[in-house]
């Protein structure tokens, strides 16, 4: 049972003798703390120890009650305030009731009266103490439970779930704060086959969430929560353009994990949008930019804009269906494992297949699956160049072996579609990076981050593709241009050796007498004098 504690106020001390005397004040569940003489010393006593209830006469000298009673309830309205005096006049009654006091008690004090009357109160505090640990206790548990509110509602909102109108309500009542002005889903998947050792995966995958979360989670202001066995991130951006910054950003924690704790991660990164209710396809492109490692290595971030962009289908990206499988293969697999989808595909609609008008929606499907897919790849295919229901009515009248052999010729020449669309894609994207070269290499500020700022990509990205197409790095590329036109300047002109350099681009001449020799095994002055001379 909870005791309140009560503080006595009046001028005369006998009277505040007999009415500690009068009540039980423990049977009652109330402890008196002590007792003043006047309001200023009473006033004094409240701000030390805070009563719950002061019991207090009107008359008294420096302070009255009623003085005392304002001051309490402005500064601690929590406290209940009983009033009793000898004088019963209205305008008192009226004031007490204004200053919204328990009770108004007239002297001589009644024993039995003033029982009743704590006993009424002990009811009153009790009952709003109740109340304060029941909405305690409700408040505890919100704000318990508000990591698991939050992370659910995140994986409703990626999955496209999320209303317009009911958007302003979530992120209020789950204190969810986005800023933007731009969002970007990164999809953190970590390999249960590879790395770390004989590490439980779930431990592994945990030491990477924590990890993602401090240092990519801070830095980008990003929600983190788990979904599907990967952690997902809502990365927030100043511009789309940040992309390639948040690309180069995630594949140093790839780096960083494998190298800290062994961990074998890829982090897929989807495409920017503006509004938060658009990251559904944005944890869609960054799932699939995911998929791409078994083609783009693991082990390093992977940006779908980046690597695929004219696969990225202009609705909504997709993996579920019948042909979800077949379609990952055609992509991202080897042409040799085509057959063995086809037949597993096979295999599956003929068990489903036990009427002519079943077999008939089931080519139906098949067209129309693959019509999509040869639109949202755009793939010139010439199957589909024609009128889709003459095709369909076409393949109605093939064996069923036939139907099967023209879908695994079909896949392959997807397939083959694809994979020249991305050798095309990277050989255009090299030839500009060359071209660029050609034309800037005299600015000394040339350099990857400002090559990769004028592409529109990640350092990442661009380093990786242009090493694998050339078979050198960029700044080795740089260099190797440099001097050669460093080279044919010494030879078709008289221009003194720094000025040569500064026209390609080394504003330190000592440098570029430096990395000369390094590249020709004699300096500037001397390669010139060796070349002359044997002319």
């Amino acid at each position: 049972m909870d005791t309140y504690t009560v503080l006595l106020v009046d001028d005369e001390e006998e009277v505040i003798q007999i009415i500690m005397k009068k009540i039980n004040w423990e049977e009652m569940g109330f402890s008196v703390i002590g007792y003043a003489n006047n309001g200023v010393k009473a006033l004094e006593m409240v701000e030390e120890f805070q009563p719950d209830v002061v019991m207090t006469d009107i008359k008294m000298p420096y302070m009255d009650g009623l003085e005392l009673s304002y001051r309490i309830k402005t500064e601690y309205p929590g406290t209940k305030i009983l009033l009793f005096t000898g004088f019963d006049t209205f305008e008192y009654a009226k004031e007490a009731v204004h200053l919204e006091i328990e009770e108004y008690i007239l002297k001589p004090v009644n024993a039995l009266e003033l029982t009743r009357v704590f006993e009424k109160l002990k009811g009153k505090l009790d009952a709003e103490i109740s109340e304060k640990r029941n909405v305690e206790t409700l408040q505890n548990y919100y704000l318990e439970s508000l990591p698991l509110l939050q992370a659910n509602f995140y994986t409703t909102l990626i999955e496209g779930r999320i209303r317009q109108e009911e958007l302003s309500k979530y992120l209020c009542d789950y204190q969810i704060s986005f800023e933007g002005p731009c969002f970007c889903c990164l999809v953190v998947h970590t390999s249960a086959s590879q790395g770390a050792g004989n590490m439980n995966p779930l431990l592994l995958s945990t030491a990477v969430q924590k990890q993602a979360q401090e240092l990519l989670g801070e830095p980008w202001k990003a929600k983190s929560f788990s979904y599907l066995g990967n952690t997902v991130l809502i990365a927030q951006l100043d511009n789309e353009s940040q992309t390639a910054e948040l690309t180069d950003a995630c594949d140093r924690f790839c780096s960083y994990v494998r190298r800290i704790i062994g961990a074998v991660v890829t982090v897929g990164i989807g495409q920017a949008c503006g509004d938060i209710l658009e990251l559904a396809k944005s944890y869609s492109g960054a799932r699939e930019a995911v998929s791409y490692r078994v083609i783009y290595g693991a082990s390093r971030a992977i940006n779908i804009q980046e690597i695929a962009p004219q696969e990225v289908s202009r609705e909504d990206l997709q993996d579920e269906g019948e042909m979800a499988q077949l379609f990952k293969t055609i992509r991202l697999g080897r042409e040799e494992e085509i057959p063995g989808e086809v037949d597993r595909y096979w295999s599956h609609i003929s068990a489903m297949t036990s009427s002519p008008q079943q077999y008939h929606i089931r080519v139906m499907n098949l067209v129309s699956a693959l019509y999509s897919f040869s639109v949202n790849h755009e793939l010139a295919a010439e199957e589909f160049s024609g009128d889709v229901r003459k095709l369909y009515g076409s393949l109605l009248d093939l064996e069923p072996e036939q139907l099967k052999e023209w879908l695994q010729d079909t896949s392959r020449a997807f397939h083959r579609k694809l994979q020249s669309a991305r050798s095309r894609s990277t050989q255009s994207f090299v030839s500009r990076a060359k071209e660029y070269v050609r034309n800037n290499y005299a600015d000394g500020e040339l350099s990857l981050d400002s090559i990769c700022q004028a592409l529109g990509v990640s350092n990442s990205y661009f380093s990786s593709t242009f090493k694998k197409e050339t078979g050198s790095s960029f700044i080795g590329y740089l260099t190797d241009y440099r001097m050669e036109r460093a080279s044919r300047l010494l030879l078709e002109t008289k221009e003194k050796s720094y000025i040569i350099a500064k026209q390609v681009g080394y504003t330190d001449p000592n440098y570029f007498s430096y990395v000369f020799k390094r590249r020709f095994g004699v300096s500037p002055s001397k390669y010139r004098a060796e070349h002359n001379k044997s002319e």
